[in-house]
């Protein structure tokens, strides 16, 4: 089975885990990555690109964070807009509707993070466009799926069931992402692929392959030249 991450796509997955048939998309914790490796900075500005139903946005919001947190889908955002009034931190946060393969957020952020999400582009053209919105200073957290096309493999982290292979466009090595951080811009901090096996409420297991890259962005870059747009290069 093929299918297009666009906006049906993913209202239709989040609504239906909704009425109990998405597993545990947006039922759990923050995703472990991210106060390993975002716990020690200093809360200011953050972008969640691909937020689903806010876990991680709440997360930093309740840590001190100005968070804006993005995703496509309304009914994500609808049951991440009600988690965090039950936290009591929807004062620090900011949830925008759009689509990330084409939205651009006017401004930079200390922080962008994006934890399993799939946009309607090539996965590597969407850390591309994330990591320009990271200010000098800032850091580029990003957590991925490693696909394995012989397996069952699903988005946000979620096994999706028989029959559902995500495009090769959808999985990035570290190797592959850390290749498009120009090193004369990027410190790159974590690069690693690892596995590990998530619970779901209903007591459901899933095995996932991960790709976990941070990178901080120097404070003084070089721009890309006219041939190559790697990432790195300054917003103009």
């Amino acid at each position: 089975m093929t299918y297009e991450f666009d906006k049906q796509y993913w209202e239709q997955r989040w609504r239906q885990s909704g009425a109990g048939g998405g597993g545990s998309m947006g039922t759990g914790a923050p995703n472990p990555y991210l106060p390993r490796e975002t716990g020690e900075l200093v809360p200011g500005t953050a972008l969640d690109a691909g937020c689903g139903a806010g876990a991680e946005a709440i997360w930093l919001a309740a840590r001190g964070w100005r968070v804006t947190a993005a995703d496509i889908s309304p009914a994500a955002l609808t049951r991440a807009a009600e988690r965090a009034r039950v936290s009591g931190v929807s004062e620090r946060l900011r949830w925008v509707e759009t689509d990330l393969s084409a939205w651009n957020p006017g401004m930079r952020f200390d922080l962008v993070t994006t934890h399993y999400a799939h946009p309607a582009i090539p996965q590597l053209e969407f850390y591309d466009r994330i990591a320009g919105w990271v200010a000098p200073g800032g850091t580029l957290l990003i957590v991925g799926h490693l696909h394995d096309h012989g397996a069952a493999g699903g988005g946000h982290g979620q096994s999706q069931g028989p029959g559902h292979h995500p495009p090769a466009e959808a999985s990035a090595t570290a190797a592959a992402i850390t290749a498009r951080l120009d090193e004369t811009a990027w410190e790159v901090l974590t690069a690693e692929e690892c596995d590990r096996t998530v619970t779901g409420h209903a007591g459901e297991q899933a095995h996932l392959h991960d790709v976990v890259v941070r990178a901080t962005r120097r404070h003084r870059s070089h721009r890309a030249d006219e041939h190559g747009r790697r990432v790195g290069a300054p917003v103009t």
